[in-house]
């Protein structure tokens, strides 16, 4: 396996029960698993609505412990990274199509104390954050294009992984590879071959009918 990094499983909240989702983080934190991905969508960048850094501070005051990796599907989320450090996020994760300057954002979210990450949509090509590499955490390519829930996989992001790792391979970088969207154990395990190692599961998670033997598998690979 090329990838420096285990497996890792990443639950969305967003797919978890929106009228108690402190409920829904205690059920990752009760499995045993270390983060939780959150999705905050502003309506502009992505047709959708979804939550905001006071649901972060929430969980935070809940008793939550988890590692925050935050995706931020937001036009500017130049203007946000303060809010969401503030609110407990661990690891703030901008978009490559957002109007900002990134190398500025990125550095701005470590001067916060968080790890930085970045992602690219679908359609973006893997080259669009080539020089970026040596300043992130992280690299989250979507698998769907973001916005809802519940879309099927993409396997045509595959080639895109293998390129992204390749190149971390080739520069002796160690930054992880995370994949969203329509993942569940049959495509992590196809995007695990192609150089990914962290992966975020949301329907496939919190529907398990066992939970215990779906991260057994998902971390066996």
């Amino acid at each position: 396996m090329s990838s420096p990094h285990a497996a890792l499983l990443a639950p969305s909240l967003l797919a978890g029960d929106h009228a108690n989702l402190g409920a829904s983080a205690h059920t990752v934190a009760d499995h045993g698993l270390n983060w939780l991905h959150l999705d905050l969508m502003d309506g502009h960048f992505v047709p959708n609505l979804s939550f905001g850094p006071e649901t972060l501070a929430a969980l935070r005051r809940a008793g939550s412990k988890l590692f925050f990796d935050t995706h931020l599907m937001l036009s500017a989320p130049q203007h946000y990274v303060d809010a969401f450090a503030k609110a407990g996020a661990n690891l703030i994760s901008i978009h490559i199509e957002a109007a900002c300057d990134h190398l500025a954002t990125l550095r701005r979210i470590r001067e916060l104390g968080c790890q930085a990450g970045i992602v690219l949509n679908p359609g973006t090509p893997a080259t669009a954050i080539a020089g970026l590499l040596d300043q992130v955490d992280l690299v989250l390519v979507m698998t769907v294009q973001p916005g809802f829930g519940g879309q099927p996989f993409r396997r045509d992001m595959l080639p895109k992984l293998q390129q992204i790792d390749t190149w971390r391979r080739e520069r002796a970088l160690s930054f992880r590879l995370e994949v969203d969207g329509g993942i569940d154990l049959a495509t992590a395990a196809e995007c695990r071959t192609a150089g990914a190692d962290t992966f975020v599961a949301g329907t496939s998670f919190f529907r398990a009918g066992d939970k215990p033997a779906f991260i057994r598998t998902l971390h066996g690979l």
